[in-house]
């Protein structure tokens, strides 16, 4: 994947595009994609980022702004993601958008059920933006996109069963099947992290207890890390010296980087990680029995610090293990930008339904022209 330009977006006035959607609906094959721009969007707690996606997956260019403050209207959301598109298509032949979002969006892809980090509840999305843009609008969980652009172009290629597992400050998480994402009933399959993995464990935000995201998350990492260095436990020194004291300093970055720097204490900590991901990844392969688990999301930059606990407590912990063939469990490819290439190569699907339209807009005015001559050459001739 090849990166050719990252600006940072400027978002003033809003402009207003003259064309309305032509078109939602998403094609069933990618492999019927027509080979063109799209931009995608990935939106969660912190930035908004969009970029210009090839049909190769290479980044054409890339914008980035700050998530405006969870308090604020949906509309003030809705009003970054449409800057940002306009920009792009200043410079770029933009064909269609697709949205990730960090949050439930329904069976039709057009609302946001849920969103814990912004304002949206039942938020009809793609409607409201189809409105403001001039190209198909699609929408799906971030999960979802970044599971999608795994398995076209990075570390799930090739594989027709494919679970996606994104570590985060939770857990999140994406289901493949031979090219089609499952998205469940009602839109919202994948929320891993809230299986139960210890009946009357640590308190979830979700409201119930012992979800799998406590113990094997950016949430868990930190929070154990802070516990420990609260306590002045011996074994913190490290970290409580490298943050001077200062406990709420401490981040799952900082955990990562001391743990390849040796700290034993970080170490630790990144196993415990590991291994509590390693029992919800069999427990995962007991009900999907997928070929390949993908870990990606920023917990997972720690690498085989992380991967290889999991890997071995996987194996210890698999149902019928030695009488059934193993998935594969891989780190992520595409890193932070799996989501926005995702939804931008989702969105392809359905911009031939837009270049259809164009085409016969210009058809149309073509013609147009044809009668005009006609009629003025009449009339010199008259």
């Amino acid at each position: 994947m090849s990166t050719y330009g990252t600006f940072t977006a400027p978002i003033g006035s809003r402009r207003a595009p003259a064309l309305r959607t032509v078109g939602t609906r998403e094609r069933r094959s990618h492999l019927t994609a027509p080979r063109v721009p799209t931009v995608g969007i990935d939106i969660g707690g912190t930035k908004v980022m969009a970029g210009v996606v090839d049909a190769d997956g290479n980044i054409l260019e890339k914008l980035r702004a700050e998530t405006p403050d969870k308090s604020k209207s949906p509309q003030v959301v809705e009003d970054t993601i449409v800057e940002l598109v306009l920009d792009l298509s200043d410079r770029h032949d933009v064909h269609a958008v697709g949205i990730g979002a960090a949050g439930w969006v329904d069976a039709d892809r057009n609302r946001v059920l849920f969103a814990p980090h912004l304002s949206w509840r039942n938020e009809p999305l793609r409607d409201r933006l189809a409105g403001r843009l001039s190209v198909p609008v699609l929408v799906d969980n971030d999960a979802n996109t970044a599971a999608w652009a795994e398995w076209r172009f990075g570390a799930g290629r090739g594989e027709d069963h494919l679970v996606m597992i994104t570590l985060g400050t939770g857990i999140g998480g994406a289901i493949l099947e031979d090219g089609q994402v499952k998205r469940g009933k009602y839109g919202v399959a994948g929320e891993f992290g809230h299986m139960q993995v210890v009946p009357g464990g640590h308190r979830c935000p979700c409201g119930n207890r012992g979800c799998w995201e406590q113990y094997s998350s950016g949430n868990a990492l930190v929070r154990e890390a802070k516990e420990l260095a609260a306590a002045d436990s011996p074994v913190a020194y490290g970290i409580i010296e490298h943050v001077k004291g200062n406990v709420d300093d401490i981040t799952g970055p900082m955990i990562t980087e001391l743990a390849r720097e040796g700290d034993a204490m970080c170490v630790e900590l990144l196993q415990d990680i590991g291994q509590w991901l390693g029992v919800g990844i069999a427990n995962l392969a007991a009900a999907l029995d997928p070929s390949c688990f993908v870990v990606g999301g920023g917990v997972s930059a720690a690498d085989d610090l992380l991967i290889g606990p999991a890997r071995d407590a996987f194996k210890r912990h698999l149902t019928g293990r030695g009488y059934r063939p193993e998935a594969r469990i891989v780190r992520a490819q595409l890193g932070p930008e799996a989501g926005m290439v995702g939804a931008a190569d989702l969105a392809r699907l359905v911009a031939r339904r837009f270049r259809r339209a164009k085409r016969r807009r210009v058809e149309r005015h073509e013609r147009y022209e044809r009668y005009v001559q006609a009629r003025r050459a009449a009339r010199d001739s008259a």
